[in-house]
């Protein structure tokens, strides 16, 4: 078998959590959901797209995104992940990588993510200039268990496949 193809190809996981924050909107997969709490942290707290972000640097070999966007930074408080997501395209098309395929997977008791899983794959796959096809979004629970199941706030992983050169 010839494994020359296989020399360009390259897989990243990604994982972001945050906890729940009275008075901020919250944001998954560069969409804004409806809910009375949004994600605390020094961006907009989309755990989504910082999974996503973090899973696309690594299997690139680039650093993470706390190093592109320290949240000692001021100037990156409160920005929007998407703006995040558009950087990393950027280093990946410096780079000549293609995004082969995503797979990201929400953990959260609410609110419910079905309802707004194909705008969030609209969004991610017109951010990163892929096919729709190319991005699956999925959503679970943590059948109430620990944080999540307590309603403290929401997880996510992402999983991705790279072609270099």
């Amino acid at each position: 078998m010839d494994r020359s193809y296989f020399q360009n190809i390259r897989v990243g996981i990604g994982y972001d959590v945050h906890p729940f924050e009275e008075g901020k909107d919250l944001y998954i997969g560069g969409i804004k959901i409806p809910y009375p709490k949004g994600l605390k942290g020094h961006s907009d707290g989309d755990v989504l797209i910082h999974a996503i972000s973090d899973a696309l640097l690594g299997a690139s070999g680039l650093y993470d995104i706390g190093y592109y966007f320290p949240n000692s930074d001021i100037n990156y408080k409160g920005i929007s992940s998407i703006i995040i997501l558009e950087k990393v395209r950027s280093l990946l098309e410096e780079r000549k990588i293609k995004i082969i395929n995503i797979d990201g997977m929400i953990i959260a008791e609410e609110p419910k993510i079905l309802p707004y899983r194909e705008a969030i794959i609209e969004r991610i796959s017109s951010t990163l200039g892929i096919e729709k096809s190319s991005v699956n979004i999925k959503a679970t629970t943590n059948e109430g268990l620990g944080f999540i199941g307590r309603k403290e706030g929401i997880a996510a992983f992402a999983v991705v496949l790279i072609a270099i050169g």
